[in-house]
């Protein structure tokens, strides 16, 4: 369970943002919530069995799901989000999830120059499948400490359960107070890192890469074109480590929403922003 107060100083931290909706925490377990929102199981999936030709990957398409898409389901319904190895909705949201390794190579020219003599054209992200291969050989997430990738909102934390990372989903006017905040928690002038990836590799995979380089790093994400369309207009992603969130908290008090300065005028921003969106504050 988060404690009380952690709970308390993020609608602290929400309120100086001027954003409405809390961060969703991501972890690990190997029990999966009722009601929770995830893809279908699907056929097994394995680099063994795709280098043996035993993968239909049109079966495999069939029951696409982004994890993205089924966050924003999360997002809007405050639940739960999952995969799992044997529900993995999407080949690449399983290898960035720590859900399979190694990846399949179908990703790698899946995402850049397709397949020759075939309508998969390829989503030319990456110029070659070389390029996607050096990039999934550098992010190359660990092995999951649980069953299910799990993702829902900090408030909904009972038990034992803690986050690994917190999700922020927000627009440039707000990213800019995360931005700023990080960079004064850290006193790192390279605080937050946006490095290429899909949507969900920037709020798991690269992460958990830089927690495991022992680097205190925001990610700011959701530049991937495939998963503009589970985000609201203008909307990014911002994830820090569990413990960077924290320390980020506790930074409040001393923080540039804690004087009267620019940060007064970008706050009259956001109000217009939501005051234009339909949101609440």
């Amino acid at each position: 369970m988060i404690e009380k107060s952690i709970l308390e100083d993020t609608q602290t931290f929400l309120g100086h943002l001027g954003l409405d909706e809390e961060p969703i925490g991501v972890y690990y377990a190997d029990t999966k919530p009722e009601n929770a929102f995830g893809p279908k199981p699907g056929p097994t999936i394995t680099r063994e069995l795709e280098e043996q030709g035993k993968i239909d990957m049109q079966a495999v398409f069939q029951n696409f799901s982004c994890v993205i898409g089924n966050i924003w389901l999360a997002r809007k319904k405050k639940g739960t989000a999952y995969i799992s190895t044997e529900e993995y909705g999407c080949p690449g949201g399983s290898f960035y999830c720590s859900m399979m390794k190694p990846n399949l190579r179908f990703i790698e020219h899946y995402v850049t120059t397709g397949f020759q003599g075939t309508p998969i054209h390829g989503e030319r992200y990456l110029p070659s499948p070389e390029s996607m291969r050096k990039f999934l050989d550098t992010v190359n997430p660990r092995k999951a400490p649980g069953k299910y990738c799990l993702f829902k909102p900090l408030s909904l934390f009972s038990g034992n359960e803690q986050p690994e990372f917190v999700i922020f989903f927000a627009r440039p006017e707000v990213l800019s107070g995360l931005f700023t905040h990080t960079t004064f928690t850290t006193g790192e002038v390279d605080s937050v890192a946006s490095p290429f990836g899909a949507g969900c590799t920037n709020v798991i995979a690269w992460p958990l890469y830089y927690q495991e380089q022992g680097v205190e790093k925001a990610v700011l994400g959701g530049f991937d074109p495939s998963a503009r369309k589970y985000m609201k207009t203008d909307e990014l992603t911002f994830t820090v480590s569990w413990t960077l969130y924290q320390k980020m908290l506790k930074a409040l008090p001393e923080s540039v929403f804690s004087v009267d300065g620019e940060w007064t005028t970008v706050r009259k921003k956001i109000n217009r922003s939501a005051k234009i969106w339909g949101e609440k504050i």
